[in-house]
């Protein structure tokens, strides 16, 4: 048996299985003495007869689940037992079901008839304790808010309770709250969801724990919370949890339709003296009614639960609501805001007799339509402890702020990312625009720039003045435009930048708001102007000096030939004259001076570069000796 995976127990109670063998003398008395007992009547049975006819005509009466004759041996003995156990558990099971069943159908007739919800509730958490077999099952519900919560039932009190208790010592039920989803822990002294309270809970032998939210309208209100403690059951069965979100789920439905029945019958005199009031408010506030239906805002009267007194023709346009349909209702209710805690912030500071103003909040209307509304609340100064709430539809408003907003950004990044200089002054002088080419060119920071640079520390002195008379004139662009022209500005260090501006006087209404410029930075145009300049002037020396030497090798070459034939005759002539002679002397010079022009024309022939020298005055000549010099 063991082998097979069985376990034999001493007690029946502990059994869910009994195999008998009836060949033995005296078993048939036994087995019909056991199955006569409570516990008996829940075994699946399983008996061994002798073979034969007679054998087993007598086991009819047991209702056995296998029959197996002396002769089976150990493997089939086995096979056959775990088969009835399979059938015994089915059975079981169905038994549960059957008592789950018929428990829900009880709660849910309760639920159904009974008006004492109080009463209820503690007989549903002493029934729940009982059918799963732990030691407390406690009902807790949550306020609006969810800051705070009071036990209502318990399974091992003597009746309904009221009891408020810190969430801080029950996580698991803050868990449920936050997450709408059951908590389930095994072991909650080593859980980490229960550090701070581990301690507590080992003391009270507290080890496994089971919170399951009870969900309203879509709202966590309340918490099904059973603990289980060392001598009570450590674990919870799929089919137990299935069980408990049912009852959850049947509980949650019966809060749900007894505070509605409470709602439409009246019947507790809080509400009715609470209705008592409000109307006795609402009268008490007939004398604002006539001012307040001549406002173009909505106005709400709040008594000081937050529910409607009073609501003036222009509230009832915006919320699309009458002022009857209104009366004694939650204002979360009738504008149901996407922020509900905004609004009930706005509403407790006016509570506490605090005003505010200009808070907005988005809310939907009955047809589903969202609307931005602006909301304004405070005290109602007049011993009522009334509140007065005032809104407006800023919804269109809110979209074009929002549209101007990213057009503002996207024109800021436009600007910023053009790389000539942008700045802006008002009529006074003072910056209000200043991009990131304008910190380039200038060399302030754009914060320097706003933080209080006058226009005039941008220009050398007189220039911003005269930019502005030359704006006003219809000569230099037209009146209120300057057309590109070059000027020079003045840096951070001090330093003079020539620019290209541009300017025009921004107008608002026929009036002059601000002047803009336009600067394009002309230092690295004028570098490369003064290059090409350089070029140029290299090029035209170039170009000169190639002249000079053409023209000096033609003139040497068409001086020379005439040259040597006067240096030629000249020479004759002296060899035919005699030193005494009267001629000789002069024909002497003429040969001197031929050769004097012949050295001239080497020279001239020599020329590789354009060198003058100063001659009579003012007046530049061509110098001989540094053009025809082969020197650098």
């Amino acid at each position: 048996m063991a082998r097979a995976g069985f376990q034999c127990v001493e007690a029946p109670e502990q059994a869910s299985l009994v195999l008998a063998d009836l060949t033995l003398p005296g078993a048939h008395a036994a087995l019909t003495a056991l199955m006569a007992t409570p516990a008996g009547a829940s075994l699946s049975v399983v008996v061994w007869v002798a073979p034969g006819e007679e054998a087993f005509s007598t086991v009819d009466s047991f209702h056995p689940e296998e029959v197996m004759t002396s002769g089976a041996d150990c493997h089939e003995v086995a096979w056959r037992l775990r088969r009835a156990m399979k059938h015994q558990y089915k059975r079981e099971e169905v038994r549960r079901r059957q008592q789950d069943l018929a428990l829900l159908v009880e709660l849910t007739a309760d639920y159904a008839e009974s008006l004492d919800v109080e009463a209820l509730l503690h007989d549903v958490t002493r029934r729940i304790a009982e059918r799963l077999g732990v030691g407390r099952a406690t009902l807790v519900m949550l306020d609006r808010e969810g800051e705070g919560a009071r036990v209502v039932a318990a399974s091992d009190a003597s009746g309904p309770q009221d009891v408020p208790i810190d969430l801080e010592r029950y996580p698991e039920v803050r868990e449920a709250a936050r997450t709408g989803k059951p908590v389930v822990v095994e072991d909650a002294p080593h859980h980490p969801l229960f550090e701070g309270v581990q301690e507590e809970l080992a003391t009270r032998h507290i080890h496994t724990l089971v919170a399951l939210p009870l969900i309203i309208t879509g709202v966590v209100r309340g918490v099904l919370l059973l603990r289980a403690r060392g001598s009570d059951r450590r674990t919870f069965a799929p089919h137990d949890m299935d069980f408990l979100n049912t009852v959850a789920h049947s509980t949650a439905v019966a809060l749900r339709n007894a505070s509605l029945l409470l709602s439409v019958r009246g019947k507790t005199e809080r509400e009715m003296s609470a209705r008592i009031a409000a109307e006795a408010k609402a009268a008490s506030l007939e004398t604002y009614h006539l001012f307040f239906a001549n406002v173009r805002e909505g106005v709400a009267i709040l008594d000081d639960r937050a529910c409607v007194l009073s609501l003036n023709p222009a509230g009832e346009a915006i919320l699309e609501t009458s002022s009857e349909a209104a009366m004694g209702r939650h204002l979360v209710d009738i504008t149901q805001p996407l922020d509900e805690t905004v609004l009930m912030e706005l509403v407790t500071a006016a509570r506490r007799g605090e005003s505010r103003s200009d808070v907005d909040m988005m809310v939907r209307l009955p047809g589903g339509r969202r609307l931005t509304l602006c909301f304004s609340a405070g005290p109602l100064e007049d011993g009522r402890r009334a509140i007065i709430l005032s809104f407006r539809d800023v919804t269109q408003a809110r979209l074009l702020a929002d549209e101007l907003h990213h057009t503002k950004d996207f024109l800021e990044r436009l600007i910023d990312s053009s790389v000539d200089a942008i700045v802006a002054a008002d009529m006074q002088g003072r910056i209000i625009l200043f991009n990131k080419g304008a910190e380039a060119i200038f060399g302030y920071t754009a914060a320097q720039a706003l933080g209080g640079l006058h226009v005039d520390q941008l220009y050398p002195q007189g220039v911003s003045r005269r930019i502005m008379r030359q704006l006003r004139s219809p000569d230099f662009g037209g009146r209120g435009r300057l057309e590109v022209c070059r000027q020079e500005v003045v840096s951070r260090t001090g330093q003079f930048v020539p620019v290209n501006m541009t300017a025009s006087i921004v107008h608002e209404g026929g009036r002059e708001v601000a002047s803009v410029g336009i600067f394009t930075d002309l230092r690295d145009r004028m570098a490369l102007e003064r290059k090409l300049s350089d070029v140029e002037t290299r090029l035209e020396e170039s170009e000169k000096n190639a002249v000079i030497v053409a023209l000096a090798g033609t003139t040497a070459h068409e001086l020379n030939q005439p040259l040597t034939s006067v240096m030629g005759y000249a020479e004759l002539l002296k060899r035919k004259l005699k030193e005494e002679d009267a001629a000789y002397k002069p024909v002497d010079i003429i040969y001197r001076e031929a050769e004097r022009m012949a050295e001239i024309v080497r020279k001239i022939g020599r020329i590789t570069r354009f060198e003058t020298k100063a001659y009579m005055g003012s007046q530049q000549i061509l110098d001989l000796d540094k053009a025809s010099s082969n020197d650098d």
